[in-house]
């Protein structure tokens, strides 16, 4: 499914008058007036804003591939896509959590278009989610795609809801990671990979 600028999401045709509805009592319940200049439009959008952040839902993986997978040709060496930028919602708060993915692979008979793996990324981050189970979800999307010899998900993320509320830290990043296969029984591997997604370019 090819992403589309939010601005040329037709606010009607994205939300709907329940929607906008309970967008216009949200508030009015935090004491303001859904009826002044800056409000009046607020409902359409939110609702279109939250179907373009959560338009994951109407993507598949099979979908994204969409046949993008080609022999790999003797290719046994790792593959990785380093610092994907992703964009969710906590679905504990409805706040934002950003930061990035990297992805990797070892083929096994066969690779994916590298353009594939941020979008995969994409599939998932793009729901309401927890970044453990975000995380997982992109591995194992990968893993179903290409059975490949193993795969390692590293996700780091800011959350919002850390650092606007509840403990305000600001500078407290989450990471989390997913290994299949050989990165997981290979402790060669496995160093491999983290070296390489940890190592950051200089000069």
């Amino acid at each position: 499914m090819s992403a589309l600028p939010e601005e040329s999401i037709d606010l009607e045709e994205s939300s709907n008058e329940e929607f906008r509805a309970l967008v216009r009592r949200q508030l009015e319940l935090i004491g303001e007036d859904p009826d002044r200049e800056g409000l009046k439009r607020t409902p359409q959008r939110v609702a279109a804003s939250l179907a373009w952040l959560t338009r994951g839902y109407e993507m598949d993986v099979e979908h994204v591939v969409n046949g993008a997978l080609f022999d790999a040709e003797g290719a046994s060496n790792m593959v990785m896509v380093r610092d994907i930028e992703l964009y969710s919602l906590c679905e504990h708060h409805l706040l934002p959590f950003y930061g990035r993915a990297h992805v990797a692979y070892i083929p096994k008979g066969k690779i994916v278009g590298l353009s594939k793996l941020p979008r995969l990324v994409e599939v998932f981050a793009r729901r309401l989610q927890v970044q453990e189970r975000l995380t997982e979800q992109i591995a194992t999307a990968v893993d179903e795609v290409l059975k490949p010899q193993g795969v390692g998900v590293v996700v780091e993320a800011y959350h919002l809801c850390m650092m606007m509320r509840g403990v305000e830290k600001q500078n407290s990043k989450t990471i989390t990671s997913a290994v299949r296969g050989l990165f997981r029984s290979d402790p060669r591997t496995r160093e491999e990979f983290l070296t390489l997604a940890y190592s950051r370019q200089t000069g």
